[in-house]
């Protein structure tokens, strides 16, 4: 794993497949491709998939300096403002048609996040004044519509109008949960982002406060971190969610970085939940299962999971100097680039692979599978060994 190799991995692989889905008719990406690589340009377009292509290409531009990227950053910006904002209500609706017509008009705290981040990012390269004061009002709307002062945690699902509604969207595994860890660390992570653009005591206060319910009422005692809650911070479900759990110590270790906090626990906290996982998840081949449910392990490999884990772990390794991080991180990147990556012309890293690391029948691009894991692991990786 060097530093040339993963620059075109990035700029030969990923980011041309995810440019060529440009919409020049309708805005924003074709929101799907079949796994036989067929381009439905009718697909929908995700609130959530747009944000996060506008953060991948406006961070591409920013570390690579393609004008290219660029374009297609302003691209995603255009299609975000015309049509993924609610103008009267506020806020990021969940999902358009292709046409760009709001077909779910559900508002969601993960998906405003996103768009700060994304919002945020593009601001960072363009220094457009009017996508700063985009993602300025969606944070005041998270801190106004979103923040429950009784529990202290972030709500999740709302209608249109900001009603609390079930969250339904960002629950899983047969549970209904009114507080995710999911939502949590996107939030944190979208106001770092905002933070290095627009740093304020009152952002600088919500990303200590971020960190202090991470530390005590997400993070576990054995080394996870929880994932679905109730309203009074409960786990409702054993369940331990690996790519979550190493993503979640990269972003909370920027956060710490990005405020130069000097909190042993947070560091502490932090290196413990990488060497959790390094010690219960990771195969032997390198890659890393995707999670465990009442002791059961799902050991399906997931693209994002293995993006994660290569950063996280490179990101462990610089922390602490252990070079069985960086083993792990280098094992993990050749894991996708021998299984993951899908070497038919024109196509990017499979949705998944099974165990026996035979690729699922999945689709290549839909409203989840997007270009944020893959893209951001890269350049993360492309700049850190740029300071080396």
């Amino acid at each position: 794993m060097n530093k040339e190799e993963i620059k075109q991995e990035l700029t030969e692989t990923i980011l041309p497949f995810w440019m060529k889905l440009k919409d020049e008719k309708y805005g924003g990406l074709y929101g799907r491709v079949t796994y036989d690589l067929e381009i439905i340009d009718v697909g929908e377009k995700g609130g959530i998939a747009a944000a996060r292509h506008l953060w991948a290409f406006s961070s591409s531009y920013r570390v690579l300096k393609d004008p290219a990227y660029l374009e297609m950053a302003d691209h995603m910006y255009q299609f975000i403002k015309e049509k993924c904002i609610d103008r009267e209500y506020g806020g990021v609706y969940w999902m358009l048609d292709y046409r760009g017509r709001v077909i779910d008009q559900r508002k969601h705290i993960y998906a405003q996040a996103f768009a700060i981040y994304g919002l945020s990012e593009y601001y960072r390269v363009t220094k457009n004044k009017e996508a700063l004061d985009l993602a300025l009002e969606l944070y005041d709307l998270i801190e106004v519509e979103g923040f429950n002062e009784k529990s202290g945690a972030y709500k999740e699902e709302f209608t249109r109008e900001w009603k609390e509604a079930p969250n339904v969207m960002l629950s899983e595994n047969g549970v209904m949960a009114d507080v995710t860890m999911n939502t949590h660390i996107h939030i944190l992570e979208a106001y770092t982002n905002l933070y290095k653009v627009a740093p304020s005591t009152d952002l600088k206060a919500r990303l200590e406060y971020l960190l202090k319910i991470h530390f005590e009422k997400i993070y576990q005692p054995d080394h996870f971190l929880g994932v679905f809650f109730d309203r009074d911070w409960k786990s409702i479900i054993n369940l331990q969610s690996f790519g979550h759990d190493i993503e979640a110590s990269w972003l909370m270790d920027e956060t710490v970085k990005v405020l130069k906090l000097e909190e042993p626990k947070y560091d502490q906290m932090i290196t413990d939940i990488a060497r959790n996982i390094l010690s219960v998840a990771v195969n032997v081949d390198g890659s890393l299962q995707n999670e465990r449910e009442n002791g059961v392990v799902d050991e399906t490999r997931i693209w994002w999971v293995q993006a994660e884990t290569t950063l996280g772990f490179y990101n462990a390794y610089e922390k602490t100097g252990d070079s069985m991080f960086r083993q792990a991180a280098e094992a993990c990147w050749n894991y996708i680039v021998r299984y993951m990556k899908d070497t038919r012309p024109g196509s990017e890293w499979y949705w998944s692979l099974s165990k026996d690391n035979i690729p699922n029948s999945r689709e290549i691009a839909e409203p989840w599978k997007v270009s944020y894991h893959n893209t951001r692991s890269c350049l993360e990786l492309i700049e850190r060994m740029d300071k080396q």
